[in-house]
């Protein structure tokens, strides 16, 4: 297949896009700068208009929206809201219109979102739960309701709401797991709440497996099947780089320090995967435990 993909350069496209590569898949990304390299097409654009690239929806087969502002980006001010939102938005507004007025248009729209769509409080939660009501939640909403169009447009759309994706060294978990490795390692806040995650060969393995799957569409969980404690991920995570587990760090500091942005790391809600087991999809890391032993313990 013809395979576009928004957002491509991050650390998930890349992973994702070595993979669509090794199974024959050709690769086109959509970023700042034009160009080949590694066999994979560069295109140019905007983020936020079909200029100087639209035409080519012509050609593909699937498009993936990853697309979107880093949430981990340090103060929250109005300013840097408004950058999450266009981001996501604005550039899922740009694929609809390409692929609107396209004469050929892709068979599949994979569409990225956060697990924050539920909220960060409350029971445990699955596809069938509806969202939450703060800001997370209606970014989440917005970013999805950008391609939501392309449902009437035959296109099968589906949308992953992703958890925090574990890679040793991209992505927000090398900065979550410094404390631990700097010695002070502990539970944040009182570490009862919720923190959700997939290990970044499962986020690659289900997006390609939902890919494949014809009767796949509508939303799905991108989280580890086991609902895992803030206090027990960091107490595996201190286990597996073998530091001590032994500091809680204050929510109220937390809370002072990073502002609104503390709720990144002091709130969340459990969630399943249910969709996506029901789907078929076999985890390789279903626990913290292992996913750690991938990341850390190899030689």
């Amino acid at each position: 297949m013809n395979i576009m993909i928004a957002g491509g350069s991050g650390f998930l496209g890349r992973a994702l896009s070595q993979k669509l590569m090794d199974e024959g898949h050709k690769i086109f990304i959509l970023t700042r700068s034009s160009g080949e390299r590694g066999g994979i097409q560069f295109v140019q654009w905007d983020a936020k208009t079909t200029q100087g690239w639209g035409h080519l929806i012509n050609e593909m087969d699937a498009v993936i929206h990853l697309a979107g502002k880093t949430l981990a980006s340090f103060p929250w001010t109005a300013a840097t809201k408004q950058a999450f939102y266009d981001s996501r938005v604005l550039s899922g507004r740009a694929l609809v219109d390409a692929i609107s007025a396209a004469t050929r248009r892709p068979k599949i729209f994979v569409q990225a979102s956060g697990i924050n769509y539920y909220g960060t409080r409350g029971d445990l939660a699955d596809e069938s739960t509806p969202p939450g009501d703060d800001f997370l939640a209606r970014l989440s909403i917005q970013w999805e309701d950008a391609s939501a169009p392309l449902d009437e447009m035959g296109v099968r759309r589906i949308v992953l709401r992703t958890s925090v994706v574990l890679s040793k060294h991209d992505g927000m978990f090398p900065l979550m797991a410094l404390p631990v490795k700097l010695f002070a390692g502990g539970p944040m806040g009182d570490g009862k709440f919720a923190m959700p995650w997939i290990h970044v060969n499962d986020w690659v393995g289900a997006v390609t497996h939902l890919l494949k799957d014809e009767n796949a569409r509508g939303a799905y969980n991108l989280v580890a099947p086991n609902p895992t404690s803030n206090a027990d991920f960091n107490r595996a995570l201190a286990k597996a780089l073998h530091r001590p587990y032994w500091l809680p760090t204050p929510a109220f500091l937390l809370r002072i320090f990073l502002g609104e942005m503390s709720v990144l790391i002091l709130e969340g809600r459990f969630t399943q995967p249910k969709r996506l087991l029901e789907a078929g999809y076999r985890f390789q890391f279903e626990n913290a435990r292992d996913a750690f032993a991938d990341l850390f313990m190899k030689k």
